[in-house]
């Protein structure tokens, strides 16, 4: 009887932790190539904003970071640099600096969603026109499956 505990205890675990590996790599592993470095250093030419990742945030740690650049116009935000990858990312415009999961769940819902953040080595996304970008003043990564905070720069 105890060996069968044994064996249910230690396949169970490594289930889990199979499992746990599965959810975390999965969006790595089917990311696709972000764009260009060229595309990225021309599209962010035109931005109103710019401003920088950094990795040494209160809400970041070695699993949960981002540094580069990042543009912002009223048409295109786009980031020159990395993050760390993980799934379901999201790109907010948050109306005032926050720099860790506390913080940004208490203006969440005075935020605004831009769109998914697929690549972890640059990335472009398109600003709805709905949004002023005027109205916020800072963009922020956050992990919507595990509701971590990634990395936020304030652009004015």
């Amino acid at each position: 009887m105890r060996r069968i505990i044994t064996w249910l205890f230690t396949h169970g675990v490594a289930l889990a932790i199979g499992f746990a590996l599965g959810i975390y790599l999965l969006p790595i592993l089917t990311a696709p190539d972000g764009p260009d470095q060229a595309v990225l250093e021309e599209m962010a030419q035109g931005a109103t904003y710019e401003a920088e990742f950094t990795r040494d945030l209160k809400g970041s740690d070695f699993l949960h970071w981002g540094e580069g650049t990042i543009s912002v116009s009223a048409s295109t935000i786009v980031h020159q640099g990395k993050l760390a990858p993980g799934p379901d990312y999201k790109l907010y415009l948050v109306p005032s600096f926050v720099e860790d999961e506390e913080s940004f769940l208490a203006v969440k819902e005075t935020s605004i969603q831009v769109g998914d953040v697929k690549t972890f080595d640059g990335l472009v996304l398109d600003v709805p026109a709905s949004i002023d970008i005027d109205a916020y003043n800072t963009v922020l990564i956050w992990c919507e499956a595990f509701g971590e905070f990634i990395t936020s720069a304030k652009y004015r």
